[in-house]
């Protein structure tokens, strides 16, 4: 193996949408796994690619240019991870005014958000349950399966000349006089001037392991999977409190209703949110807290069996915004990392922005509100 241009640590869809975009962008790519494509958060997601859950501002940005960057990697390396723009319905279960005012504001700033009463929201959403009168339909959210996705972007990476190693936990990272030069790992040491560090909620470890600081930490959300069913759901639906939740800051157990069906004709039920370390154990009481409320928007589901129940760990940033950019102490080392729960529809955003500033062009947008720099301590 020749010595490559960039190395990438972490193969889920955010790392190897980096790996992508700086092989497209003409650099030669290593990318590195302490597991395998897809073993850590991006295996545990849902496939969102959402612009209807962000509020005006620059993440709002970078979900518009990322959710159309998802249908061009998809020409560019194959319709083969489940793709589909299949639109975001949002219900409130009571006063839906801050709902109302959401969809207006997000319009503003290019998203469509279609306000629907009873008829067209019943028209779109035949089995929710009735007592929904108002809501807002979003044609530009969409859906994936994750981890086809990153291997295929990571399958495309390698035949375009980039390397993969799994099982390669990093150990070191290699810096001298405030530059970064490459990688110790459990398979070896692996040189070069850019290192991209993409390992999710692990993004502060390997911060750190450079001499650096990232105030990244897992946020546990647990999904349940029902049976193949017939086509009882046909977009995302969810009520407005997932929004509230997604920016809370609240360690708290935070439970709101997300329902959406996949190709397959299963049903994929969350969401919940809590800070509780890597606690890997099962809450039954979440799981059914989970359940309740799906079949409260969608009795019928009452009828359907679970198969099963997992869980997955969002990098959690205590600002809410992604960590994009050349970090604040280490020239070279670049994080793609704390896009909490949106990562999966984020990544080829992020990822175009890294790619563009490392290169020194210009990109779709100002990327400072997403800068390591934002959280480098002043040492003494």
């Amino acid at each position: 193996m020749k010595s490559p241009d960039a190395i990438v640590i972490g193969a889920g869809i955010v790392g190897a949408s980096c790996a992508l975009s700086l092989t497209n962008a003409g650099l030669n790519v290593l990318v590195i796994d302490r597991g395998s494509v897809s073993s850590g958060t991006t295996g545990a997601g849902e496939g969102n690619i959402l612009v209807s859950d962000k509020d005006p501002g620059p993440e709002l940005t970078l979900a518009l240019r990322s959710r159309d960057l998802w249908f061009e990697m998809q020409e560019d390396v194959g319709d083969y991870f489940e793709l589909e723009a299949k639109g975001g319905v949002v219900v409130a279960r009571h006063d839906d005014s801050a709902l109302m005012k959401l969809a207006s504001d997000q319009r503003e700033h290019g998203v469509d958000a279609q306000v629907v009463g009873a008829s067209d929201l019943h028209n779109l959403e035949p089995y929710l349950h009735p007592e929904f009168h108002s809501g807002v339909f979003y044609p530009q959210d969409a859906q994936c399966q994750p981890m086809l996705a990153a291997a295929h972007v990571i399958r495309t990476v390698i035949s375009r000349g980039g390397n993969f190693i799994s099982q390669a936990k990093v150990t070191e990272v290699l810096v001298k006089d405030s530059q970064v030069y490459g990688v110790e790992t459990s398979k070896g040491k692996f040189l070069a001037p850019i290192v991209v560090n993409a390992t999710g909620t692990w993004a502060g470890e390997i911060a750190r392991m450079a001499g650096s600081d990232l105030p990244i930490a897992p946020r546990r959300g647990f999904i349940l999977v029902t049976e193949p069913a017939p086509q009882y759901i046909f977009h995302k639906v969810y009520d407005s409190d997932y929004v509230v939740n997604v920016a809370s800051s609240d360690a708290d157990l935070q439970t709101s209703t997300v329902v959406e069906g996949t190709r397959s004709g299963t049903i994929l039920i969350g969401a919940s949110r809590e800070r509780v370390g890597f606690d890997g154990s099962k809450n039954v009481e979440i799981l059914r807290k989970l359940a309740a409320q799906a079949t409260s928007l969608f009795p019928i589901l009452r009828d359907v069996q679970l198969l099963r129940a997992y869980h997955g760990f969002r990098p959690y940033a205590p600002d809410h915004l992604p960590v994009v950019g050349e970090d604040a102490q280490v020239k070279g080392l670049w994080h793609s990392a704390g896009h909490e729960g949106a990562g999966i529809g984020l990544a080829p955003g992020s990822a175009a922005l890294i790619t563009d500033e490392i290169l020194g062009r210009p990109s779709f947008m100002d990327a400072s509100a997403f800068s390591p720099a934002r959280f480098a301590m002043v040492k003494v």
